[in-house]
């Protein structure tokens, strides 16, 4: 058989259902081979960007690895953002690229380039195949490294000569395998005594949690102890729900606001994540002084990376909050769980206030024109149906959609990771793949929208119904609120203007882009048709764009 065959029946055994990319002449073997597989879906997009996103997004949703072929150097080269964001994410991908013929290596061939190294940094194993004999096993190591914990993205060259070749060794599949490691029982026994030892603990939940479908294991533990959940500053997945009287949303961007944000606490748990990802610098570290740290990973990499916890412990994180908790009721005394109770009481107050709070902030922006972020999010939470999945790059409209929605259960809601923009809209594309029976509305700022635009391209061209809303302010808002910031850190003049942070200049149309690339698209000015126009687009069950006129930077 030849090398084409090798790759294309690995991906059959590891249960692969579709391929993303961006289709080139290097990628020849790959494309040609697609007939023969008819199992396997190739979803394409119009920039590699676009690809790599909608497979992270798709790889997230799913559980799955996704797959990804790019073209040779340009394209890998236009896939590294999202590719960076992946890495982040622990998505698990087997990311490919077309590779120029090995013969030519000494030529400098056109469009030829040292794929390996350019990948290297942003993947955990990058490597090119260079004989069709490594095919098989080399895939199987790759489907391997990608799914082994702290998940994440790999890369294969794939030569077009090395697809070419004959060969006898065949792929090879992953075999059945057991990841759920169990945690160590003292290392249970030592963090279950801190806790009962805690007057004030505090939990800080990262995605691995709803990864490994731990969020009621969370709630469980969170109410046991009566302790506040807090979620990553930028997150991917809903790890706690965002409604229970525990939950305190999502932390800041620096050492000095989260300490502020965790104070009173004496013991802080962290549970499956890489904490924390720090946009300002801040002395010191971001916990209370005193406080104990205890971490909770399903990975040894992760675990006292960044911080020396008191304790620390590795294994699933199902069992171990389960384990955790199991031994907070058995050991607890009645001092303990009358203290966790009044918490509790303490917590759920917290939260109505906060509900009640958001109430009165989007009251009193209800009739601005253009719509305020406060009510925008309201209609489009009023209009959604009960199942919906909502895909986030809303960016300075995040807190209000934070506030605004309540998200229950990992797979309502998706956002990216690792602070690139134009995630949005590509990533939308992999969840509507993976929830095909679920309403998907994207929610996206203009300007993270013009990252990935050819995403309407491919949701068109596969009859992906997902709503695509913008939220035009006609400006990165996000940078003027973070030059500000840096203006006041850096005691610098605070009475400038904001230079090339306005997108008005011209005016970005984008419901003419949208049918420009077969979706249809509504323009929103009005607020008070901005439900019904959401309600209608939802319905239709085809490709929709709304977008929505939104008041700027006040």
């Amino acid at each position: 058989m030849r090398g084409r065959h090798v790759f294309m029946q690995s991906l059959v055994k590891h249960g692969v259902r579709h391929i993303f990319g961006n289709p080139g002449t290097t990628e020849s073997p790959l494309i040609d081979s697609l007939p023969e597989y008819p199992q396997i879906d190739y979803i394409v997009a119009l920039h590699e960007g676009v690809a790599l996103g909608a497979a992270s997004f798709y790889a997230q949703a799913t559980g799955r690895t996704g797959v990804v072929n790019l073209h040779v150097a340009p394209g890998l080269g236009n896939a590294l953002g999202m590719l960076y964001g992946a890495l982040k994410a622990s998505s698990p991908l087997v990311v490919t690229a077309g590779q120029q013929d090995t013969r030519m290596r000494l030529r400098e061939p056109l469009l030829g380039h040292d794929l390996v190294a350019m990948a290297a940094p942003v993947t955990k194993w990058s490597v090119q195949a260079e004989r069709a004999d490594e095919l098989g096993p080399l895939l199987r190591r790759a489907f391997k490294i990608a799914s082994d914990p702290p998940a994440g993205p790999v890369f294969v060259s794939l030569p077009i000569d090395v697809m070419g070749q004959e060969t006898a060794i065949e792929s090879v599949g992953p075999g059945t395998l057991f990841r759920a490691a169990l945690p160590d029982p003292a290392g249970i026994a030592e963090i279950v005594r801190l806790l009962l030892a805690s007057r004030q603990p505090a939990i800080v939940a990262g995605d691995d949690v709803a990864r490994a479908d731990a969020t009621q294991a969370l709630v469980a533990l969170a109410e046991a102890v009566g302790a506040p959940v807090w979620v990553e500053g930028l997150r991917h997945h809903v790890s706690f729900p965002t409604a229970h009287p525990n939950a305190r949303g999502a932390l800041p961007f620096d050492a000095a606001a989260i300490r502020k944000a965790l104070d009173g606490a004496d013991l802080v748990l962290l549970a499956g994540g890489p904490f924390f990802e720090e946009v300002w610098f801040a002395a010191g570290d971001p916990f209370p002084e005193g406080a104990a740290v205890v971490q909770l990973e399903e990975s040894h990499e992760r675990l006292a990376f960044n911080f020396a916890p008191r304790a620390g412990l590795v294994g699933q994180m199902h069992h171990t909050l389960r384990a955790l908790h199991d031994g907070i009721v058995s050991a607890a005394d009645e001092a303990f769980r009358s203290a966790a109770a009044r918490r509790n009481v303490a917590l759920k107050s917290a939260r109505e206030a906060d509900v009640a709070a958001q109430r009165v902030r989007a009251g009193k922006a209800w009739n601005r024109t253009p719509i305020s972020m406060p009510r925008a999010m309201a209609e489009i939470r009023a209009a959604l149906p009960a199942n919906a999945v909502v895909v986030d790059e809303a960016i300075t409209a995040n807190i209000d959609l934070a506030r605004t929605f309540d998200f229950e259960r990992p797979g309502d809601y998706y956002s990216g990771r690792g602070g690139g923009i134009g995630q949005g809209l590509a990533g939308a594309l992999g969840v509507k793949l993976a929830h095909a029976d679920r309403s998907v509305v994207a929610i996206s700022g203009d300007g993270s929208a013009m990252y990935s635009i050819q995403a309407l391209w491919t949701a068109a061209h596969h009859g992906l119904g997902i709503v695509f809303v913008i939220l035009s302010n006609r400006e990165y808002r996000v940078l003027k609120h973070n030059l500000d910031t840096y203006r006041q850190r850096f005691a610098e003049l605070a009475n400038h203007p904001y230079p090339h942070m306005d997108l008005a200049s011209p005016e970005l149309g984008f419901v003419h882009m949208a049918r420009g690339m077969g979706v249809e698209g509504t323009l929103v000015s009005n607020p008070d048709a901005l439900r019904g126009v959401l309600e209608d687009a939802l319905k239709s069950g085809r490709p929709h764009l709304i977008e929505v006129l939104i008041e700027g930077k006040r």
